[in-house]
């Protein structure tokens, strides 16, 4: 896979590789994208919940094609193909079998994946429809850890970026409970589902340069 440098001058070839292609959905990971030569390596996660797809395809798009970064990346893409919905069906977390369909994809090639990675930080991206009292956040489901720590870096490096942490999530024992657990931080990133893109775009480049320049 070729992806454009930032600049419009350069190009360069990360690794695309499938990990999962089943009933509901595929798993994909692009790998080495920023600097390879690093030593720290950071996960990122799209794709948990389908209907959030927008923000997710907002990363895939601008990360890969950043220079200059400081750490190594790998984006996990998970496309989930069974019972997708759409918004306003009224559907309660437990009875939406998408979003059941992306986290039970996260926790079997996902998680695995990141445990046993090397991985210095993971990051999941979703969206949300405006519910809560912040649109554009960050948070750890796991209050005592050092990923709250990061996230709370990232707020405070970034304007349009809050820290906040709703009572639960229903994706974090598939995916970032269970990696703070064994030693991996992760935290999540939540962006307004309704945000214009070019405002998607700006959260998205302050999300990737404050996490670029986290001090680990």
């Amino acid at each position: 896979m070729q992806f454009e440098s930032s600049n419009g001058s350069n190009t360069f070839s990360v690794e695309n590789i499938t990990l999962a292609n089943s009933s509901v959905g595929t798993v994909e990971v692009i790998k080495n994208i920023g600097n390879p030569n690093s030593s720290k390596k950071i996960a990122y996660v799209v794709g948990v919940h389908p209907l959030e797809h927008e923000v997710h395809e907002t990363l895939i798009k601008i990360l890969p094609n950043r220079t200059g970064l400081n750490y190594c990346y790998d984006i996990y893409v998970i496309n989930v193909t069974e019972n997708v919905g759409h918004y306003g069906e009224g559907l309660s977390d437990d009875e939406d079998p998408g979003r059941q369909n992306g986290q039970n994809l996260a926790h079997e090639f996902v998680y695995p994946e990141i445990n046993d990675g090397g991985y210095d930080l993971a990051i999941d991206v979703h969206s949300n429809v405006g519910a809560y009292p912040y649109k554009t956040f960050v948070f750890s489901p796991v209050k005592e850890s050092i990923s709250v720590d990061y996230a709370n870096e990232i707020a405070n490096n970034c304007p349009n970026i809050s820290y906040y942490a709703p009572d639960s999530t229903t994706s974090g024992p598939f995916l970032t409970i269970p990696l703070n657990e064994n030693g991996i931080p992760a935290f999540y990133f939540e962006e307004y589902s309704f945000a214009p893109q070019d405002v998607k775009d700006e959260h998205i480049l302050e999300l990737i340069h404050a996490v670029d320049n986290l001090n680990f």
